[in-house]
């Protein structure tokens, strides 16, 4: 498998568990203790993912999220307190991928951490079936096989879990998603978390490729139901 994770906990029984669950599956693992040795280990390291505290000593995770996005689309797993919302609402909003909330299941990190790689590595598509992988709609060019994302010829950065999202969507035009529908095709396993996830994830998304985010032009809310793309791919 080779992917290398990086945990980054200041409490070391979480790192120790979540080594050994995650070396059993086959991945490297290196661990940070605080959140400058968390930037260090990233930056000499190149973890495929990250596994990040929100509180942790001289850097938090909000700090890092925001340092690490500033280069790269790495995914990010926060780990957070129970019950705080508006922490997991943040980390969600600087770019994180997903979050646990503490005490968590190191067997649901490990899932977790399984179904984002996993979508990564779809990349991996024949280049025989790049057209067929490409969608272009109005100024928007999404390519799958690359894993880009063009806005009149301009590229965007988005992470993992956001060019998901815009694919499936895109892929789909005009077909309405809930927002219990997307957690469970885009996380990739049976996903009981707060679907709060996915308006996060969509207003960032919309954020990025939409001149107007409040007024969108390729992602339109359907009320009380979820979201659906504006219209057809040629």
């Amino acid at each position: 498998m080779n992917e290398r994770i990086m945990v980054a906990d200041d409490d070391s029984n979480i790192t120790d568990v979540c080594r050994r669950y995650l070396e059993r599956e086959g991945y490297s693992v290196v661990t940070a203790k605080d959140g400058m040795e968390a930037i260090e280990l990233w930056r000499s390291h190149t973890p495929d993912l990250i596994v990040l505290d929100l509180m942790m000593p001289h850097k938090n995770g909000w700090e890092i999220c925001n340092e690490i996005r500033q280069y790269e689309d790495v995914p990010i797993v926060m780990l957070t307190a129970r019950g705080e919302e508006q922490d997991r609402l943040m980390g969600l909003t600087m770019g994180a991928d997903d979050y646990l909330t503490k005490p968590f299941s190191p067997r649901e990190l490990v899932l977790r951490v399984k179904a984002i790689l996993r979508r990564m590595r779809t990349v991996q598509v024949s280049p025989a079936t790049h057209s067929s992988h490409t969608i272009r709609y109005e100024g928007l060019t999404i390519d799958f096989v690359k894993r880009e994302v063009e806005i009149d010829g301009r590229l965007i950065d988005l992470t993992v879990t956001e060019f998901e999202m815009l694919y499936l969507l895109a892929s789909h035009p005009g077909q309405v998603f809930s927002r219990s529908q997307m957690l469970s095709k885009i996380w990739d396993f049976s996903y009981e978390g707060d679907t709060t996830t996915v308006t996060v994830h969509i207003r960032r998304l919309r954020e990025k490729i939409e001149q107007n985010a409040s007024d969108p032009k390729y992602i339109k809310t359907v009320w009380g139901i979820g979201y659906k793309f504006a219209g057809g791919s040629s």
